[in-house]
């Protein structure tokens, strides 16, 4: 298959447009983030340091607390104490209840250490603070001037639709921070994280995790070393290697980026990877992925790996859409095909790959170029389908193949079993081959078709106005002869061993034998003879040249055809001539 991929109807009709939908929402939810008023008097305290992965302090110093207030005891069916051995303990049991500030602490049982301002609460423990954060737990330990309560054994906080649940949790009221170090869990609507150690912020609803981090969503499941996420927003800041899987359909593996879990749309940077289950691979410096469309835009350094179909597309801009199966590729865009050890390289303004039915097709706009070691060519535009292995070469295109130069007003290339079996040139068609630096065998007419087999030309057909220009050679010294020019209504030339072996001219054709020394200037030539190897592709970095076209230079008019006494000195007419005439080299 030589092209496996583009309807340029079919793809994304706003290309870009999905990179500024997400960087503008991206934009809208950073602006309602809180913003935090320093008061003047704040401004000269050293800033909080964040809590270390296993706290067992609180963030506040309590000796730097100025505004501690006292906790008080507001109910409890007994009250007990021993001036003995604990005089600074109260024993308390039975629907204890204690009050600090805005949040209520419930228990079955508890310890109140007036004298230090804190308290060890057992047996359904349940602190409620404000109406909207609940947490329970078997244990509590809460100390009154730090305002940090540490909860064991089934911790449970809720906040709103968000639920923490752990084995061990520490929470410090000040900085309106929860965090646990021994494995943990927090559900929303949307999701449920788990990890080693989190961190949780009920006024921000922004959470932080580390090691061994796991996102369950019921479409996909993300993991992580260290992953940020808003329970509001269900935004994900990926700040590390992620791995995202789409129950084996997509496979996503960034180090940085963001991800909205509820629409799906991601922008992933730093050389970010998209796997599709039909065996393309999207890999760029940033990557712009909405998964509900099945649809992604990348930028810088773009690669679309293709394993089914052997095949690479390369650009600073590619885009993919997965359900229509449409990719685009611009600015420095490369197809390569490699299915084959001769890989095949195209480079094009625009690349499109798409579908044709269940066909895979391609098309190029505009300055289309392509270098593989057996064949190159040039043209403004390319299309090419699997349905009928066709390729077609539109608006001045030029193939060229070993010594071989052919052109005309269109070209269609015929594949079979991955290579070209034939080409058909339409309209001011001219086929050329170079013997030397000023020598040209050429073949013209409105249509020529070229036959391969193995790459080798094997024979050419010339239609309408067939017109011959060959140099035979002499086989004891392969030096030229002279000019055998012809002209007929239909021409067939022959080729062994990579040379002409005969040509043959049918119907009222006519052709004569002319010595070199006869010869000079538009002699040499047909009047549609124009030799374009500056165009050539001598290798794949080439195809990438821009080369405009220099202005064609007339060539002289050749009377050959018309000097009856030149037809008499080689005596070679073949005037209105019924049966097909063959011409063997020498």
């Amino acid at each position: 298959m030589f092209f496996p991929f583009v309807s340029p109807i079919l793809a994304q009709n706003h290309p870009k447009q999905l990179r500024e939908e997400i960087l503008k929402s991206q934009k809208k939810e950073e602006e309602k983030k809180p913003v935090k008023k320093i008061k003047k008097k704040e401004l000269s305290k050293p800033k909080t340091q964040l809590p270390p992965l296993k706290p067992v302090s609180p963030i506040v110093n309590p000796l730097e607390n100025q505004n501690a207030t006292l906790i008080y005891l507001e109910n409890s069916e007994t009250v007990s104490f021993d001036k003995m051995l604990n005089p600074d303990v109260q024993v308390l049991k039975g629907n204890v209840r204690f009050r600090h500030e805005n949040a209520v602490m419930y228990c079955d049982s508890a310890y109140f250490y007036q004298a230090s301002n804190s308290l060890d609460a057992f047996g359904n423990v349940r602190m409620v603070q404000g109406d909207t954060l609940f947490v329970y737990g078997n244990v509590l330990y809460y100390d009154g001037f730090t305002k940090l309560a540490r909860l064991r054994e089934n911790v449970r906080l809720e906040n709103r639709k968000t639920v923490l649940t752990t084995d061990s949790m520490n929470y410090d009221r000040i900085a309106n921070l929860a965090y646990y170090y021994t494995g943990g869990k927090i559900k929303d609507e949307v999701n449920t994280l788990t990890s080693v150690w989190g961190q949780y912020s009920p006024v921000t609803d922004q959470a932080l995790f580390k090691e061994k981090v796991r996102l369950v969503n019921k479409n996909y499941t993300m993991d992580a070393d260290t992953l940020k996420y808003n329970t509001k927003t269900n935004i994900a800041d990926i700040v590390g290697p992620t791995h995202i899987l789409y129950k084996n359909e997509t496979d996503i593996y960034s180090n940085r980026g963001w991800y909205n879990t509820s629409t799906e749309r991601s922008m992933l940077l730093d050389r970010s990877v998209v796997n599709h289950k039909d065996g393309k691979t999207l890999t760029g410096d940033s990557i712009f992925y909405d998964k509900k469309q099945k649809y992604g835009e990348a930028f810088q350094k773009v690669v679309l790996n293709d394993t089914v179909q052997k095949t690479t597309l390369y650009g600073n801009f590619v885009s993919y859409n997965e359900n229509s199966k449409v990719g685009i590729a611009t600015d420095s865009a490369l197809l390569v095909e490699w299915s084959t050890k001769d890989s095949l390289f195209m480079h094009a303004d625009t690349l499109y790959t798409f579908k044709d039915s269940v066909f895979n097709a391609a098309r190029g706009y505009y300055g289309v170029r392509f270098f593989r070691s057996d064949i190159q060519g040039v043209c403004d535009s390319l299309y090419f389908s699997a349905r009928d292995s066709i390729i077609h070469l539109y608006k001045e295109p030029v193939l060229w193949a070993q010594d071989y130069q052919i052109s005309g007003d269109t070209i269609r290339a015929y594949i079979k079993n991955k290579k070209i079996d034939k080409v058909q040139v339409l309209q001011s068609a001219i086929s050329i081959q170079q013997f030397d630096s000023v020598h040209f065998n050429q073949l013209s007419g409105k249509e020529i078709i070229a036959f391969l087999d193995s790459n080798q030309l094997k024979m050419i057909h010339v239609n309408g106005n067939a017109e011959t220009i060959y140099y035979p050679m002499d086989d004891k010294d392969s030096t030229l002869i002279g000019l055998n020019k012809t002209q007929s209504s239909y021409v067939v030339v022959y080729f062994k061993d990579k040379k002409v072996d005969r040509i043959v001219l049918t119907n009222a054709s006519n052709g004569i034998m002319y010595p070199l020394e006869q010869l000079s200037g538009g002699d040499l030539y047909l009047k549609n003879y124009v030799w374009l190897s500056y165009l050539r592709p001598e290798n794949k970095e080439e195809v990438f040249l821009n080369i405009p076209k220099k202005q064609r230079v007339k060539i002289g008019t050749s009377s050959l055809m018309n000097t009856t006494t030149n037809q008499q000195a080689q005596g070679s007419q073949n005037k209105n001539a019924k049966q097909p005439t063959e011409r063997r080299r020498p």
